[in-house]
């Protein structure tokens, strides 16, 4: 995890050899990156961009009172977000509706993952009548990965939520990780939609915690950071996910694709035209996704 202080743009590749310090407030965290006015070593959590590459918060805290009102700006991540307290806010409250959802599955039962999971369209005998997203049920494509019916599904997708959430939430800015969360989540759908059988269920946060794996490969990869950590557990997670039987794999990979296309816009785009470029990139992960929708219904409907 070696990176040398470079421009707030383009971090400059470390040298070979190189230990990387541990932040300033987090000593167990290995980080590259410098504040540029203390020399602090920071990481992506308590890195603030600056008008010339990263400072640390105590550095941004103490030069607030003298920087000219005219020229202040508000702190900002990595990826242009503001800085929140609570770097884990928008995790809890997902992980919160997860576990809400599957409470009132073992309250409801059945019943209840019939009518939200993700199906692209199904003869249901006892109601004569057909479901899924092919007969206009579109909100499957986003209630379906909320939804979990084992304990030990929901344990392990939340855990992996809890993991992976917080940093990115800390270096991305909440509006953009939940746009980063929901994106992924809908791609997975849509990739289970266009490539499984149309009466094949699927269910689960998967696709949007994949799309997580993604973005912290892609952001890792953009802080010069060690990748062979992040890339073994990706590994790890495809093999698991093509070995294992009964599960989706079109949701893990979509969400995969999803996921780190759209971090790699965020964390890409120059400063200058970040708005812009990170509204498009959200724009042109969403079309594809309604794209796909839109051919795989033709098929089934038409």
């Amino acid at each position: 995890m070696d990176q040398a202080p470079g421009s707030p743009q383009e971090p400059q590749d470390a040298r070979p050899g190189d230990a990387a310090p541990g932040c300033y407030r987090h000593p167990d965290r290995a980080t590259g990156i410098s504040c540029t006015r203390c020399e602090r070593p920071v990481c992506p959590e308590c890195m603030v961009s600056a008008s010339v590459g990263f400072q640390c918060p105590d550095c941004v805290r103490g030069g607030s009172g003298t920087v000219r009102p005219a020229q202040a700006t508000a702190p900002r991540t990595i990826a242009g977000g503001s800085l929140a307290a609570d770097t884990r806010l928008v995790t809890k409250i997902l992980l919160g509706i997860n576990v809400a959802v599957f409470i009132a599955v073992l309250a409801v039962g059945d019943s209840l993952v019939q009518d939200l999971e993700m199906i692209g369209g199904a003869f249901v005998p006892e109601d004569l009548a057909f479901i899924g997203v092919a007969e206009g049920e579109f909100y499957r494509l986003l209630t379906a990965a909320f939804l979990h019916q084992e304990p030990m599904h929901i344990i392990f997708n939340m855990l992996s939520l809890w993991w992976l959430g917080p940093p990115l939430e800390a270096a991305l800015g909440r509006i953009r990780f939940i746009g980063l969360y929901l994106l992924s989540a809908l791609g997975g759908s849509a990739l289970s939609y266009l490539l499984a059988a149309q009466n094949q269920p699927s269910l689960g946060a998967s696709g949007a915690v994949f799309g997580l794996l993604g973005a912290t490969a892609i952001l890792m990869r953009r802080l010069n950071y060690d990748m062979r950590p992040v890339l073994i557990l990706l590994a790890l997670n495809l093999v698991f996910t093509f070995a294992w039987p009964n599960i989706a794999w079109q949701a893990h990979v979509g969400g995969l694709v999803v996921g780190a296309a759209v971090t790699y816009g965020m964390v890409h785009a120059p400063r200058e035209r970040r708005a812009l470029v990170q509204g498009l990139t959200f724009a042109v992960a969403f079309l594809v996704i309604v794209a796909v929708v839109w051919v795989r219904t033709g098929q089934l409907v038409g």
